[in-house]
């Protein structure tokens, strides 16, 4: 489209630039390290005896550990492949000595790491409020009972499965072990309260929350659990700043070609051409989801929504659909697009891990893309789970 439109080389770099040139985006870096921090720092770990020690005594028990950590650390780094990453390190294994038959475990990893990107903090939403101008805050709030809710879901779907497949409850914990789990855990669970009560509460903005988690990762993990070393930090800055690179790279290219959609009118084209469609609100929101579903199966999530929230944003203002609720249904959307091949990112890393072939996750995973559609259909029909968290 640069070639055909001809635009001066210039502007182009002047584009690019201006597209990370963002306050808000400088969160995403430190989010990144603090993913990092936490796993390496001892907290990741500590966030799976807590989930334990609720759910002790439950057929499946491993499986729900599984699903409630996916909530607790998307609260922390934000990443639904890193907390893919994160999970299945300690998990698979685990899951595997006890009999779990490894592609329902694998896909209920990534299923349940991709849960980071729907509840707050979550980069991809930093992502569409920077591109919309939606409050930041307000979008991270949205995606708390869905999110939820979706674990919930899981957790559903893995007792049947646990029932059917007999696997074993793990032994119920005492009063004891159970106190002695959440005072272990205390530091690492407060990291995602202070965060989110931080930024909703005006104490610091959500790019100062991602030094915040950062900072407080660094804190609990060398001087507190005292599992982190100053020889990991050049791995753990290393590994932030490449994927830190590669999102920046991405979104500066994303952007350019959304201002270029803009200048050819191409978003105005096609809102009018869907909305010439059909002028029922619901019917058009349908289409939206299907068309979002199908672009999260083959382009990542960063770029998805730094080029089409140009194109689809005027469509939702033009239903007088709140843009909170509509960026809540566009991540989800796009986060479904984790688990669906052929660019199922958060399936490739689960399949890495666990050695099963990416065919047989796919199919393992569809119970729990289910559920995510599910919770899919009540944020686009039933707006009051997202606008009531709107200052």
């Amino acid at each position: 489209m640069y070639f055909v439109a001809d635009y001066p080389m210039q502007v182009v770099i002047q584009r690019m630039f201006a597209g990370v040139d963002s306050f808000p985006l400088m969160a995403i870096p430190f989010f990144m390290l603090a993913g990092s921090l936490m796993e390496k720092g001892g907290i990741t770990s500590r966030i799976i005896n807590f989930a334990l020690s609720l759910v002790g005594g439950l057929r499946g028990s491993l499986a729900h550990v599984v699903s409630i950590s996916g909530v607790i650390m998307g609260g922390i780094s934000g990443s639904g492949v890193a907390d893919t990453a994160a999970i299945g390190t300690l998990m698979v294994p685990e899951m595997k000595k006890r009999g779990y038959e490894l592609p329902f475990s694998a896909a209920l990893i990534a299923a349940s790491g991709s849960i980071g990107l729907i509840i707050p903090p979550s980069i991809a939403m930093i992502l569409y409020g920077v591109a919309s101008g939606t409050s930041i805050g307000d979008l991270f709030m949205s995606g708390f009972l869905p999110g939820v809710m979706i674990a919930g879901g899981f957790m559903i779907v893995s007792y049947f499965h646990a029932k059917k497949r007999n696997y074993p409850a793990e032994p119920k914990m005492t009063s004891a072990q159970r106190w002695f789990c959440i005072k272990d855990s205390l530091w690492a669970l407060m990291m995602p309260v202070i965060i989110i009560v931080g930024i909703r509460m005006g104490i610091f903005t959500p790019t100062e929350g991602g030094v915040v988690a950062a900072v407080y990762a660094i804190v609990i993990g060398k001087f507190v659990y005292k599992e982190l070393s100053w020889s990991d930090f050049p791995e753990i800055l290393s590994e932030a700043a490449s994927s830190t690179a590669v999102i920046s790279f991405l979104i500066a290219t994303a952007s350019l070609f959304g201002w270029i959609l803009a200048s050819e009118q191409i978003p105005q084209q096609i809102s009018e051409t869907i909305l010439s469609i059909s002028d029922n609100k619901y019917a058009i929101l349908i289409m939206i989801n299907i068309l979002l579903l199908i672009v999260g199966m083959f382009m990542d999530l960063g770029p998805a929504i730094i080029i089409l929230v140009p194109v689809l944003v005027p469509v939702a203002t033009s239903l007088g659909v709140n843009l909170t609720q509509f960026g809540l249904m566009m991540v989800m959307n796009l986060t479904i697009g984790l688990l669906t091949p052929p660019v199922g990112t958060a399936l490739f890393v689960a399949s890495n891990i666990s050695k099963v072939p990416l065919s047989r996750l796919s199919t393992a995973a569809l119970p729990f893309i289910g559920v995510m559609l599910f919770v899919l259909m009540l944020v686009t029909f039933v707006p009051g789970m997202t606008t009531w968290v709107i200052k």
